[in-house]
């Protein structure tokens, strides 16, 4: 059984869109990403640099769309039977459309007030997010519990990978606990701000306003969401579950290790640069296959 998975913020590249312009359906999905975001996000996509593709109103939605565009050219080609579906954070509203459980509109229009949200409350509320390497989960928990001011664990990416989230000195002195610790490296990342965080509050309820708004539909599989980790398809547990996702952490280790133990046998990733997620899925287990589209 196959599992697809769409990457979060971090996978975009410059001229992301030279892969898909050439296909009719393409054109037509960014021409009605064009009229709802209100600008020529195709241009960006195209022609736009490094730095253009970082600003968070414009990573987010290129992402969505790449991810989208990607999976529905390759269904064209192929009869892909999809068994379960997930995203790594922004990547959930990938996984969301692509199950049919939101239309793609809807995903993109939701996409889009977050990333406003977001950088509204980064812009508001200063944070960093740093990844910890080579530490027990349990022990870098509980380190950020013990350290004054906000930082908690953010992203379960892997065995020995966990980022932590918050104000930007609880983050840095997190960070030197951990090496006194034993930690194997703990690197302060080039975000803009606190993601899954309670600094992300404002960003949530700005979320939550259009989430509850829009129509959720019962997906044509299970998708594995990031803030427990476990397979939905009740449209009021995936409202509530997205809503929560912007506060709460990512926990890709454990849907990952959760789809295997259901029965997952081989791994898509779809969109990005199609490395993010296939690197740490590797890390989770060696032994199941992981492809690209």
């Amino acid at each position: 059984m196959k599992a697809y998975l769409f990457p979060g913020q971090g996978a975009q590249f410059a001229g992301m869109a030279k892969n898909l312009i050439e296909q009719p359906l393409a054109i037509t999905l960014f021409d009605q990403a064009n009229a709802i975001l209100g600008f020529d996000i195709l241009d960006v996509m195209l022609n736009g640099t490094e730095e253009d593709l970082r600003q968070t109103r414009i990573t987010q939605p290129a992402i969505f769309l790449h991810s989208i565009i990607s999976a529905r050219l390759a269904m064209e080609k192929a009869d892909l039977a999809i068994a379960a579906t997930a995203g790594h954070s922004l990547g959930e509203f990938s996984a969301l459309v692509a199950a049919q459980a939101l239309k793609f509109e809807d995903g993109l229009k939701l996409v889009y007030t977050r990333a406003l949200a977001m950088q509204q409350a980064c812009d508001q509320f200063p944070g960093t997010m740093a990844a910890i390497v080579g530490m027990e989960d349990d022990i870098v928990e509980s380190v950020c519990a013990e350290t004054p001011g906000t930082v908690v664990a953010a992203n379960y990416n892997c065995p020995g990978q966990l980022v932590i989230s918050g104000e930007i000195e609880a983050v840095q002195l997190a960070m030197t606990r951990l090496k006194e610790l034993g930690c194997r490296n703990a690197v302060q990342l080039a975000v803009g701000g606190a993601f899954h965080s309670p600094l992300m509050k404002l960003a949530e309820n700005e979320l939550r306003s259009g989430i509850e708004q829009t129509v959720f539909n019962v997906p044509l599989c299970p998708v594995y969401q990031n803030i427990d980790g476990l397979p939905h398809q009740d449209p009021d547990e995936i409202r509530h579950n997205l809503i929560r996702q912007l506060t709460g952490p990512v926990k890709w280790n454990q849907i990952i290790q959760r789809m295997i133990a259901d029965g997952i046998t081989e791994f898509v990733e779809v969109g990005g640069n199609g490395k993010v997620l296939a690197g740490l899925i590797k890390r989770i287990d060696r032994k199941i296959p992981v492809s690209a589209i």
